[in-house]
């Protein structure tokens, strides 16, 4: 399994309408290939990490222009791009 770890930083304020933003596209971003887990962790200043855990590096690669499109949905509220890093995942728990 791959892990892609994005920083980000919205605008302030902004985190209600950003929350319904994603709340709206979970379908879409669950749906992508290869999708085991998505956690998306922000502060109340608006910084925040998505992590996504999926398949493989590949699928991870080939999911690129369709995760491009849907940061594009919050570009409005954005400070600055997101900044994202990749990870062999070690270990993926949970109860």
């Amino acid at each position: 399994m791959f892990a892609r770890v994005t920083q980000y930083k919205m605008k302030p304020g902004s985190m209600e309408a950003t929350t319904a933003i994603i709340n709206s596209l979970k379908s879409q971003i669950m749906g992508m290939p290869g999708m085991h887990n998505f956690i998306n962790v922000a502060n109340e200043d608006g910084s925040g990490y998505v992590i996504s855990v999926v398949e493989s590096e590949a699928t991870s690669n080939a999911n690129t222009a369709k995760v491009a499109e849907l940061w594009g949905a919050f570009s409005d509220y954005m400070e600055s791009a997101p900044k994202a890093v990749g990870f062999d995942v070690v270990a993926n728990w949970s109860n």
